[in-house]
């Protein structure tokens, strides 16, 4: 499965643990940042994990700030592909 990772600067501690977990289960990881701990806008890092999934490139995605909670409404502001669902 591709699995897209990403996370603002509060996130990026978590993040090299998240993509080794994610590659020794089996999956392709795509990076889409940050790279560093240096300050960045959350929404950024939101809305290309999104535009991942809506496109196809990506079937699932991972995505870490420093608390989840604007991360999380970030992201469900995009709305998921028909096949996202799918069992």
């Amino acid at each position: 499965m591709k699995i897209a990772i990403a996370c603002d600067h509060g996130g990026f501690p978590l993040k090299e643990t998240v993509i080794d977990v994610v590659c020794a289960a089996g999956h392709d990881v795509f990076d889409l940042g940050t790279d560093s701990v240096e300050s960045v806008d959350y929404p950024d890092f939101a809305e290309k994990l999104g535009r991942a999934i809506q496109s196809g490139e990506v079937e699932r995605g991972v995505l870490m700030c420093g608390s989840g909670v604007g991360a999380n409404i970030a992201a469900n502001k995009h709305q998921q592909p028909p096949h996202f669902f799918r069992k």
